[in-house]
């Protein structure tokens, strides 16, 4: 395998506007941001809570929580396709092979990830800022809001991590999605068949895809916080 040709080959699929590439790019996206913005609220709400309010067997949803995080997407697939198949308790739902399932799965491994890590964010801050924005008479959303702002670095670093691991986790999607072509098959499902089949320029372009998306995110991040602190110097 000559490499300096793949990567062209690659090249070329990219910036040529090649339909088949750019509907699993589609197909990928829309998957996973449809998911984390399903779960961005819930988590905020739970992690706010766990790290401010004193929770009954609060260690003990931790602990879960940081056990979840662990645990291989794959295994998260095999769960799901077991829920969801005909003969599993949610056959009915005729969700399995489809993008909602894919949605599902995705929510399940960006929830922890998300909770964790705002929890962290939630601890570290600055207690004051809630106290007071409470004192003065602001309602418990604008507080929260108050808050949220103090730490918005954090919490833009932990829905990044969420989304980078889910727009890039292939067990899951697998399992769940079935690799349907226009239709479940996104990126990482996509790499994997295309290297089985020894057909590398279409996977080397889709890895140029994910390897943009994480530059973009890291810059984007980088230049907020830069500038969050220009202005608050």
């Amino acid at each position: 395998m000559d490499m300096l040709e793949t990567t062209r080959q690659a090249a070329t699929l990219l910036f040529s506007g090649d339909t088949t590439l750019w509907g699993i790019v589609g197909v990928s996206f829309s998957v996973s941001l449809f998911a984390i913005g399903l779960v961005i609220l819930p988590a905020l709400l739970i992690s706010f809570a766990l790290a401010y309010w004193d929770i009954p067997g609060k260690w003990i949803v931790l602990s879960l929580v940081n056990t979840l995080q662990s645990v291989p997407t794959v295994v998260i697939g095999l769960l799901l396709y077991m829920l969801l198949s005909r003969a599993g308790p949610m056959g009915d739902w005729k969700m399995l092979f489809t993008q909602k399932a894919m949605i599902l799965g995705q929510i399940l491994i960006a929830m922890p990830i998300l909770i964790a890590m705002m929890h962290a964010a939630f601890q570290n801050s600055d207690r004051r800022a809630w106290e007071t924005a409470y004192t003065l008479g602001a309602s418990i959303p604008r507080a929260m809001l108050t808050l949220m702002w103090e730490i918005r670095f954090p919490l833009l670093a932990a829905i990044i991590t969420a989304f980078s691991r889910i727009i890039t986790e292939v067990g899951c999607s697998m399992m769940v999605g079935g690799n349907i072509l226009n239709y479940t098959r996104n990126i990482p499902t996509a790499i994997a068949l295309e290297t089985s089949k020894g057909a590398f320029a279409q996977g080397v372009a889709l890895g140029m895809v994910l390897l943009i998306l994480a530059l973009t995110m890291n810059f984007f991040i980088s230049y907020a916080r830069g500038n969050g602190h220009l202005r608050t110097s």
